[in-house]
């Protein structure tokens, strides 16, 4: 099976892990909408310490201008995904007890709601990186640390706050490493075809407002790229890194990113697009992309 045809691998657990990974704000307490430090400068509502609630959270925990805020700038709001860690923090680890009621908790609350929300990340890009044909040869490795990291997500607020959540991210980071080497190496077998440059970047380039339409990007490792209001019209993404890019006003427009990694919903919201612009199923389309 090449890169070139579906190569979706998920197994029960893993289309499992899935599912409890995605935001279900119904069952969340606003986290984080209280939890988080905000700065208006960056797409946020007013500037806020962390513990302290969004102006614009109401009494039932819901925002009341979440069906506007692409048209109020509020792109922070909009590149913020928890991975479904709010749920689990307010349903799991505080058994629906939420911190309005019981203020006594509210204080731990918030900071193991901060150190989930990271756990939850490595395990949605391990379990993204367990779907993937070219990681065959690293799935038991990939497996074995999805588990070891649900199991920490599963212990008491107590516990959590003492979780080395710097060493886990660590231990998680090499084998998304690992995963990236093997699906840009699969995916640039194919750059035979594809026009452009061939061009390396960094990790963390600084590419806002670049044009990047003259480069061969299959494959390319953007991580933690700024690629704010970058052209990016047309390109073909497979097999492209995105892990921790910043992506807001990237102009997406006719782009086939069906096959790139570690790409989220939350990165895909801040964007441009339109009709041509190609995204995997599991994606939902932004209804501010051109119609």
């Amino acid at each position: 099976m090449s890169w070139n045809q579906e190569n979706s691998l998920s197994t029960h657990q893993t289309d499992k892990a899935y599912s409890n990974l995605l935001a279900d704000c119904e069952k969340c307490f606003g986290l984080c909408c209280v939890a988080l430090y905000f700065a208006a400068s960056e797409g946020f509502p007013n500037d806020k310490d962390a513990g302290q609630p969004c102006i614009n959270l109401q009494r039932d925990f819901r925002c009341s201008i979440h069906q506007s805020l692409r048209e109020k700038g509020m792109k922070g709001c909009m590149a913020f995904d928890c991975f479904g860690a709010g749920q689990k923090v307010a349903q799991v680890s505080f058994s629906g007890l939420d911190w309005r009621k019981n203020p006594e908790s509210a204080k731990q609350m918030f900071e193991v709601f901060l150190i989930m929300r990271q756990l939850h990340e490595l395990l949605w890009y391990l379990s993204e990186a367990l779907t993937l044909e070219p990681t065959r040869t690293i799935h038991k490795e990939l497996q074995v640390m999805l588990n070891k990291t649900e199991l920490v997500t599963g212990l008491c607020p107590e516990a959590l706050l003492k979780i080395d959540v710097a060493a886990q991210r660590a231990e998680v980071n090499a084998l998304l490493l690992k995963t990236s080497e093997l699906v840009r190496a699969e995916a640039r077998l194919g750059q035979e075809t594809s026009s452009g440059r061939k061009k390396s970047f960094r990790r963390g380039a600084n590419l806002i407002g670049a044009d990047l339409r003259k480069f061969n990007l299959r494959g390319a490792n953007l991580r933690g790229a700024y690629l704010i209001a970058a052209d990016l019209r047309g390109t073909d993404l497979t097999g492209t890194d995105f892990i921790g890019a910043d992506l807001r006003d990237a102009n997406l427009r006719g782009a086939d990113l069906r096959k790139s990694l570690f790409l989220t919903q939350a990165q895909i919201n801040t964007t441009k697009g339109d009709n041509f612009t190609k995204i995997r199923s599991s994606f939902t389309r932004p209804r501010q992309w051109d119609a």
